[in-house]
């Protein structure tokens, strides 16, 4: 199969377009995007990117790795296994991530039905994050995500810290949950027709929330893609 033609090839010398040479094939910034919040090993990678098969999966791997956007290493013991992991250039694609996110929900055709990983809902939750007034000062709520995609699938740990300085998500799965303020336990389905959809979050039989619900309210104020005045009720 004959490689695809760079965009340089041509006498184009944009560097929008040169980006589009590294990361705008089919499944890269997918790729990319299942990397964001930190390293994953292969098998991880094939099972959140429903649809990729691994040969598709190796190339996208290599491109990127040639490119300078992601490296392949192996974690010490006890673990042993390789990860691959994006470069500090390469996490700087949170924000063309983020911007893609921002610039897409307005679409008519967005698929507001269909699911999303656990580190996508994550990303999107990053991607409208905003600080949240109030007098409570800095709040901390675990959040555990199951993929509804995956029958049996494990559920994948985060940290959020909500304040009126900023809210910030991050992938925690060897967190401590008793210094949090309030918990959460989701189906990625439910939580995600909170944020995105504006569903009440008692309407939702797929969310579990403990502690305190003023710091689940602010959390869902801060990163719901409707803003503060997003209808999430709990408690």
């Amino acid at each position: 199969m004959a490689s695809r033609r760079s965009y340089g090839s041509y006498n184009d010398g944009c560097a929008a377009a040169h980006a589009l040479d590294l990361v705008g094939e089919r499944w890269t910034m997918i790729v990319v995007r299942e990397l964001l919040l930190g390293p994953k090993r292969f098998s991880d990678l094939q099972r959140d990117v429903l649809g990729i098969g691994p040969a598709v999966l190796t190339q996208r791997l290599q491109g990127l790795e040639s490119s300078g956007i992601a490296v392949r290493r192996r974690l010490p013991a006890p673990a042993r296994v390789e990860v691959y992991e994006l470069t500090e250039w390469g996490y700087a694609l949170e924000d063309v991530n983020t911007a893609l996110s921002r610039w897409a929900v307005s679409s008519p055709a967005l698929p507001i039905e269909a699911d999303m990983s656990p580190d996508t809902v994550v990303l999107a939750m990053r991607a409208h994050a905003r600080p949240v007034p109030g007098p409570a000062g800095e709040q901390r709520i675990s959040l555990l995500l199951t993929d509804s995609r995956r029958e049996g699938a494990d559920p994948v740990g985060y940290t959020a810290l909500v304040s009126e300085q900023g809210t910030s998500v991050v992938r925690d799965e060897a967190g401590d949950p008793s210094r949090a303020d309030a918990w959460i336990a989701a189906t990625t389905r439910d939580w995600k027709a909170c944020l995105i959809g504006g569903v009440p979050l008692d309407d939702l039989p797929g969310v579990t929330v403990s502690g305190d619900p003023g710091a689940v309210r602010r959390l869902v104020g801060a990163t719901a893609l409707r803003g503060p005045a997003s209808p999430a009720s709990v408690g």
